[in-house]
């Protein structure tokens, strides 16, 4: 088998990944996503590979370098749809949102006067994202008038792609936390929570990973907003609501584990490598979500 692995940089997760390939046995071919040119009958320099694990730092070149990918009868991890969809929290909503899984009120407006209005319709505090983007950054909790109109005409006035679509949700009064569960294929394998003093709990900005117990309330909701999305590798942000039920606010694409390894408990390289392995050899030349089949490397 030829396991290649779609990178931009070379990360503590990436040297886990391809140390757990190596124990494996496995030989990967490393594939800067950016020493390609991606042509509609192949790419130039791209090794033959039978499957590719997507590292790209970029969610669009990883985007489209998989959607190239996928053409070419070569399976991908994860495939270009779920990562369309959980690159853009819009789409991540509305996809929860149709599978029932539940989520934070969420309103989407085009204009600054729309904007308002919507915070105003869900009511204060409310929380303001960009549609695209990751590490929590950017991230506004509006707590009155005033701030919204002030953060709303900041928004207008950069006039990106990013600030052009205001994406606003309900504030969650979770408990000085948020929980994140790694399903792999069809199955929850693990989760943890992140504690902070802030009400961004984000490992990327101070967050405290802490090992908590895997229920069947947190398994049954994270593999059900993974379905949702379509399935494969993936991190499932959770939050808890006063009343202790959960909510699915986001669905990460390119799992950060480094930081939380040893708080899972569990071998994620190799379980994620082990996944890898599985979707070649069940669906070749298909983007395809099989159950991941773990092997004695990873219990």
């Amino acid at each position: 088998m030829r396991f290649g692995l779609l990178y931009s940089l070379i990360r503590k997760e990436e040297k886990l990944l391809l140390k757990a390939a190596a124990d494996r046995g496995v030989d990967v071919v490393k594939i800067d996503v950016g020493a390609l040119t991606y042509g509609l009958r192949g790419a130039t320099r791209l090794p033959p590979v039978d499957v590719v694990l997507d590292r790209t730092l970029s969610h669009s070149q990883a985007l489209y370098a998989l959607r190239f990918f996928a053409s070419y009868g070569i399976t991908t991890v994860n495939t270009p749809e779920v990562v369309a969809r959980c690159g853009d929290k819009a789409l991540t909503s509305i996809a929860l949102q149709e599978a029932g899984v539940p989520t934070p009120t969420t309103l989407v407006a085009f204009t600054p006067e729309q904007a308002l209005e919507a915070i105003e319709e869900i009511g204060y505090p409310a929380v303001l994202k960009p549609v695209t983007g990751s590490w929590a950054r950017l991230l506004a909790k509006v707590s009155d008038r005033q701030q919204a109109e002030s953060i709303i005409e900041h928004k207008a006035t950069l006039g990106s792609y990013q600030h052009s679509i205001f994406y606003i949700q309900e504030y969650i009064e979770k408990p000085g936390r948020d929980l994140r569960a790694l399903v792999i294929g069809d199955q929850c394998v693990g989760v943890i929570a992140r504690t902070s003093d802030h009400w961004i709990t984000n490992t990327q900005r101070g967050g405290t990973p802490t090992q908590i117990e895997l229920t069947p309330q947190i398994k049954q909701i994270a593999q059900a907003a993974a379905a949702a999305v379509g399935g494969g590798v993936l991190g499932i942000d959770l939050m808890e609501r006063p009343d202790g039920s959960l909510t699915c606010h986001e669905v990460n694409h390119n799992l950060e584990f480094a930081k939380s390894l040893e708080v899972y408990g569990i071998d994620v390289p190799g379980l994620i490598v082990d996944y890898v392995i599985a979707s070649a050899n069940r669906w070749p030349g298909v983007s395809g979500v099989p159950t991941v089949v773990p092997s004695p490397h990873s219990r």
